[in-house]
């Protein structure tokens, strides 16, 4: 399938029916878009499906004009395809994306699934994650790309208390090949300021009206579990669903049970959202 481009430079696919509302997938902080490649012919042939390279991730090279805003490429991009109102799927950070999409606005979004919720969603620094960012940071100080990769590749790949032989090669090798280019993507991204929505999300979750669904892997950080824990808690209505065996990127670990797991869950958020109760 060939890249399409918004006029802003950000790339996206979509493939799938038309008539449904579309289901919009956003990446997590050490993918892009092809991190859905194992779930893509499923969604696509059963849903009108979007995903997106947020910007310096993937094909959306192009260096913004202004502060670098990930809701904004977000809103943007489903303007452009004439989306008024979809589901969004967000794995980690993707997944901070799509709640303060949700926030900021909310008639574009129709239910949220939070597979491992990260990035602005992350509340406390814990040893776990403190240990994954200094030695990530400390890699980057001395030059030593490879290094910063395996960093993430060990924390978000294979997870706490596995080791590589634990995880399928080819998980490991996606996620150093889109994680390597999002480094050289933005090598000369130093100076480039990130907008951030105020109030924070974190503030904000009692706010978010729509049906939530947090999916997070037994394996996974502290932080991301602590992370869970508060969204489930302020979002009205939120379920939580935690899979054994599972580190930070369900959706790469289990492709068919996450393809089963949203075929559950999109019904169940339509009628949520039409007033048929909780799920």
């Amino acid at each position: 399938m060939p890249t399409s481009y918004t006029p802003s430079g950000v790339a996206y696919d979509r493939a799938g029916p038309p008539g449904d509302l579309p289901v919009v997938l956003i990446h997590a902080g050490v993918a892009d878009r092809r991190m859905w490649d194992s779930v893509w012919p499923s969604l696509t042939a059963e849903h009108d499906t979007v995903r997106l390279d947020l910007r310096g991730f993937g094909a959306s090279t192009r260096r913004p004009q202004a502060a670098l805003s990930p809701v904004g490429d977000v809103i943007d991009t489903l303007a452009v395809l004439g989306v008024e109102r979809c589901h969004l799927i967000g794995a980690s950070v993707g997944a901070g994306v799509a709640v303060e999409t949700a926030l900021v606005r909310p008639e574009l979004v129709e239910s949220l699934l939070l597979s491992a919720p990260g990035g602005t969603l992350i509340a406390d620094v814990t040893p776990d994650l403190r240990e994954f960012a200094e030695a990530e940071d400390a890699a980057l100080a001395r030059g030593d790309l490879e290094g910063a990769v395996e960093a993430n590749v060990a924390t978000w790949a294979v997870g706490p208390g596995r080791n590589a032989d634990d995880v399928h090669p080819t998980l490991c090798e996606q996620v150093r090949r889109m994680q390597r280019l999002a480094f050289e993507n933005t090598a000369e991204w130093d100076d480039v300021q990130e907008d951030e929505i105020e109030p924070p999300a974190l503030e904000r979750l009692t706010h978010v009206t729509v049906p939530t669904l947090v999916l997070v892997g037994e394996l996974d950080l502290v932080a991301i579990h602590d992370a869970a824990g508060r969204v489930v808690d302020a979002v009205p209505g939120a379920r939580r669903v935690d899979w054994p065996d599972t580190a930070h990127l369900p959706s790469m670990e289990r492709p068919a049970d996450f393809v089963a797991l949203l075929r559950e869950w999109l019904p169940s958020a339509m009628s949520r959202a039409d007033g048929g109760g909780a799920a």
